[in-house]
């Protein structure tokens, strides 16, 4: 696959994958202006039009910018090392009140062995026209790729943010979830847009655990003993390579489910310095039989009630208050649980999560989202309705074809 890094100046892309490459023109309907995305004070427009949209919305937290810049393209980033993005502003008399973004992820390609394209980071004003002429623009580029069909929303892919929120606007996201208004449901499906799979999350309080189904500790304990399964802590003398022996799990894990693309060598290096900061040690237990490992839960702070504090900025000193006093943070969220494939279907996932129990009574936390869980991941879903969880928000990605 050829090379790109993203500029996400139109002029600076090496040649596309499937295809010579065609400039998207700017396109214009009266007033509206959709444009490529090409010099520096366009990519700060993209960034910071959240702030705009969103600064009456007390449910919105707003991203890190800096990674932003790298999950965009904005800098150097290894999802792009096998892949391509453009990103476009829509503007209303000078004014921006949308964008988006198209990407071309080279691991779905071949991995799912389709011309898929996918878009991702849309905002817009409640305003279908502007919905439709940013559509309109990341398909026609997508299309210049070669691509048959889209998907989204993805941030760049379904190993970062992901999904459109559907239910549950009645509270703020969790870390890394993402958060949009009720309309923009509407705006998407009004461009032709089908679902293809929803992705929940599920909801716990401390208090539950007096109250789970007995079974459970009975498929526990049988799963651990039949493989002499030993569960530890992350090590915290060799954290980067501890993290990155997860993700490696994480890869192993989900070879048969939907949506799957594998992280690359490099965003495993990439996504392992940036976690290492925000892992809590305790509340990331490995899984081992005979010394490998074949299972892990990583459980994060829910740290974005601070990084709305620092207002998504880490320099010069948000950095230092997003990380200070970690004890202090009371919900987390359970964002993966993974079994490699010979050891799937034995309850392994519950020996994990059953090992979770101590660790966080002893944090004292208080609840924890477990997010995300594939809407067809029925064995999954009902291990955490059997464990009284209760599903509180969903998300949904949607498909198209471009022909």
């Amino acid at each position: 696959m050829t090379r790109a890094y993203a500029t996400d100046r139109l002029t600076h892309f090496a040649p596309p994958i499937g295809g010579n490459f065609q400039p998207v023109a700017q396109k214009r309907m009266a007033d509206l202006v959709v444009k490529p995305v090409q010099s520096r004070r366009e990519q700060k427009q993209f960034l910071n039009l959240p702030w705009t949209l969103y600064a009456d919305d007390p449910m919105w937290v707003p991203p890190l910018v800096h990674e932003q810049k790298g999950l965009l393209g904005y800098r150097h980033h290894p999802f792009y090392d096998d892949g391509a993005i453009q990103t476009f502003l829509a503007e209303r008399r000078g004014e921006v009140c949308g964008r988006i973004a198209a990407i071309v992820n080279g691991a779905h390609i071949k991995r799912a062995g389709e011309k898929r394209g996918f878009f991702g980071f849309f905002e817009s004003i409640d305003d279908q026209d502007v919905a439709n002429e940013l559509f309109d623009a990341a398909a026609e580029w997508l299309r210049a790729q070669g691509m048959t069909s889209v998907r989204g929303p993805a941030n760049p892919s379904l190993n970062y943010e992901c999904g459109l929120l559907v239910e549950g606007f009645h509270s703020p996201p969790t870390f890394m979830m993402t958060y949009n208004p009720p309309y923009y449901g509407k705006l998407v499906e009004g461009w032709g847009f089908e679902k293809v799979q929803d992705l929940y999350a599920f909801w716990g309080h401390i208090d539950m655990i007096s109250g789970l189904d007995r079974k459970l500790w009975f498929i526990a304990n049988e799963a651990r003993e039949r493989f002499n399964v030993k569960l530890r802590p992350m090590d915290r003398r060799h954290f980067r390579e501890e993290v990155e022996m997860f993700l490696r799990v994480y890869n192993a894990s989900l070879v048969g489910t939907w949506g799957y693309a594998p992280l690359s060598a490099g965003e495993i290096k990439e996504l392992a310095k940036g976690l290492k900061q925000l892992i809590a040690p305790e509340l990331a237990l490995v899984a081992e039989v005979d010394g490998q490992a074949i299972g892990a839960v990583l459980g994060l702070l829910d740290y974005n009630p601070r990084i709305k504090a620092i207002n998504g900025r880490l320099f010069p000193f948000g950095f230092i208050k997003l990380l200070r006093n970690k004890h202090a943070i009371k919900k987390m969220r359970v964002i993966s649980i993974n079994v490699i494939p010979e050891y799937q279907r034995w309850g392994l996932g519950v020996v994990l999560l059953g090992g979770l129990i101590e660790p966080i009574q002893k944090w004292g936390m208080h609840e924890a989202e477990f997010s995300w869980v594939l809407e067809s991941n029925t064995l999954s879903r009902a291990s955490l309705e059997k464990g009284g969880a209760k599903r509180d928000k969903t998300y949904r990605m949607y498909d198209r074809d471009l022909i």
